[in-house]
Parts: C-alpha cells; structure tokens; sequence
C-alpha cells in the first residue's frame, strides 16, 4: 500500500505563496483546489505582492505577477443613472497596472472573439471616458447580469494573456499568472467552455519562446473551489497531443482546518475527489468538535445527492434506504437543509439537531465507506513554516 501524500503545514498565507513561487520555478502550472472561505483570493495577492519591489519612496518599482481574483471584478463598476434609467455603463479604473497599455492594444476583435463563444450580448469601449457599455440587438446602453459582467471581464483578462504571451512591451514584466475562480457565477456549460480555453491559454504560456527561439515560459498557478472546472483544467493540462510539448503540473488541495490561520497543502493526482470526501472530513471535525451550525445539514445534503446521482438516482433518498432511521433522516434533510443560512453568520445548531446531524452522518459513513482523507499530519506535526 503507498504511502498518503505528506501534508504541508503552513503559519501564514505569506510562506504558502513562498511555496507556491517555489513550486513554478520548475513547473509550468500548479494547479490548487480548495472550497469558499479557505483563503485563495488572499493567497493569490500574497502571491502577487511577493513579486513586488518597493523603492524608497514607498513606490512599486518593479512585479511579475498579472493575475485574476475578486479584485479584478473591482476594477470595473457599474454607473446605473439612477435617475434617468437609460445611460448605463461600466467605469474601468484606468489607474490600475492591469489596464496598462490597454488604449494602444486594440482588444475589442479579441474579446469579442472570446465573448461569442460564451454570450450574446456586444460591447463598447469609450477610451476617453474609460467606459464600457453593452447592446444587444436593438436595445443599446443594457444592463448585463453579474454572470454576463463577470465573462466580459474574463474575455477581457483573456485577451490581455493573449498579448502578454506574445510577448508585447507593455506588459514584458509579467513572469507569472495567478488565476482564481473565474467561474463562480457561470453554469457549467460556460465553465467547461472557459476551462478549455484556459488550458489552451496556459499551455501557450508554458511553451512560449524569445525572439531568438529560446524557451521563455511563463509560469502560472490556478486555483478554484467550483470541482468540475478543477476537473477539467486537469484533464485538459493533463492531456498531450501528437506534436505537443507535455506541460508539467502539480496538484494540490488546500485545506485550513482550524480558524487561526492555518493552512494544509497536501500533493495529490486524483481530480478533485477531495471536494466531497474533504467536506465529509469537515463535518467529521466538526462533530468532534461539537462545533454544528445550520448550514452544515445543506453540506451534507448536498454530498449525498451526489452520491445519489452518481449511482445512476434523481433522489437522494436511495443514500437513506433501508436504514433504522430512514423516514426520521429523510424529513429531517428536506426540512433543515432549505434554509437561507449565511455562512459568514453561522448560527449554532440546537442540541436535538446537532444529535440528529450526528447519526445521520455516522449511518452514512457506515453505508457508504468513504474513504475520508486526515487532512490533519497523521504524526504531531512538526513546527510549522514561520
């Protein structure tokens, strides 16, 4: 039997992105996986401020990551003209290092190129306002929904990435990507459609070559919590056709199994299993540690729906069947697991409930012999990296 990958135990998100900037000197992609609230938007800009150099005077002299995060989202915002209703437009702020050289690319034929694969709307970009508005059809200056902003600005991200790989002046000091979660408002159509295009974007980035016809890869890392589009950016790096250089990858789960700042990292080659049986070890602790709060019963209805879907069910009753407390477990999941819970907010599970939650998930666990991962070292972990 092989060993379990080692865990990699981290004090801050500032050593973890030292890691990672450790890791892409060799690899071409790391690719990590971690569900919401585990830290990667902070993880992506700790990694982004280690390639930072600040003067004396307090200013960036010099960076070498250009990157994707909730705070790319940011630098555009919305004017919806409250008072007249018609004048609509997105505000990019144009003081950001993200948009440098922007007015001289010439970008619109490219993200339009990107955006027809994913949307049927169309764009404006008024330089001199740093505006972009949108149309479709007849109806101009519209309001798109978040999912239809948040592709614009990918296709808008995409087509920059385009440019930096072929290696244009304005953005030659970009030595890595940081990518993170550009799907979480997409369906899974559009998700499978960006992840594939993304791959194909990295691997450009990885076999890039100099004018002289030398190797000048740009490195990149990549995180999501949405499991499919994890899944297949692995296939898709994973994959080498005749005629193509292999990309070397790494994978990882990122796991913070307590609230004081610490992070796990722990190597692994399957895609993802960790997103379910990672949440079954959370619960897990969170049982021992008598720590159950509502939204823990949607977790759990949620893990065994698909468990149910993947042995061929629409219910997840067929998780539930047979067992003494069938009926009880049933209701108790259609009742408790359609609440509003905010888990920024969490309340606290009554003690029926949390006794309840407690057989559930122990008869489950029996059922189905899950192999739960210790996200925790097995052996007391040695002193962590400062």
């Amino acid at each position: 039997m092989s060993n379990p990958p080692k865990v990699h135990k981290f004090k801050s998100l500032k050593s973890l992105a030292t890691r990672l900037r450790s890791d892409v000197r060799d690899i071409d992609c790391v690719l990590v996986y971690a569900y919401n609230r585990t830290g990667k938007t902070r993880l992506s800009t700790a990694f982004k401020d280690a390639g930072k150099k600040i003067g004396k005077d307090g200013q960036v002299k010099s960076r070498d990551t250009l990157y994707f995060n909730a705070f790319t989202e940011d630098l555009f915002v919305w004017n919806n003209d409250l008072d007249n209703d018609t004048d609509r437009y997105l505000k990019i702020n144009e003081a950001s290092s993200f948009f440098e050289g922007l007015r001289s690319l010439a970008l619109e034929v490219d993200i339009k190129g990107y955006l027809s694969r994913y949307a049927d709307f169309d764009f404006d970009i008024d330089y001199s306002k740093w505006t972009v508005s949108f149309r479709k059809g007849a109806d101009d200056k519209i309001k798109i929904s978040r999912g239809e902003e948040r592709i614009f600005i990918w296709c808008l991200f995409v087509a920059i990435c385009d440019r930096v790989v072929a290696g244009l002046d304005s953005y030659s000091w970009v030595k890595h990507l940081y990518i993170d979660d550009p799907v979480s408002s997409l369906d899974d159509n559009n998700a499978i459609a960006i992840a594939c295009d993304l791959a194909a974007l990295i691997r450009r980035a990885a076999t890039r070559q100099d004018d002289k016809g030398e190797p000048a890869p740009l490195r990149t890392v990549f995180s999501s919590h949405h499991s499919l589009f994890f899944n297949v950016m692995c296939s898709e790096m994973g994959r080498t056709q005749e005629g193509q250089q292999k990309v070397s990858t790494k994978r990882y789960f990122l796991h913070r199994p307590d609230a004081d700042g610490t992070f796990t990292l722990r190597a692994t080659n399957d895609t993802p299993y960790f997103h379910h049986v990672a949440t079954l070890a959370e619960l897990q602790r969170c049982v021992k540690e008598d720590k159950l709060y509502t939204y823990h019963f949607n977790a759990l209805r949620s893990i065994l729906e698909k468990t149910a879907s993947f042995l061929g069910h629409d219910d997840l009753r067929i998780c539930l069947a047979g067992l003494d407390d069938e009926a009880l477990y049933n209701r108790a999941l259609n009742l408790l697991s359609h609440g509003k819970y905010d888990i920024t907010q969490p309340v606290e599970m009554v003690d029926d409930n949390k006794d309840l939650f407690r057989r559930i998930l122990s008869d489950v666990l029996d059922r189905f012999k899950f192999a739960v991962p210790d996200l925790a070292p097995a052996e007391p972990a040695k002193k962590a990296t400062p």
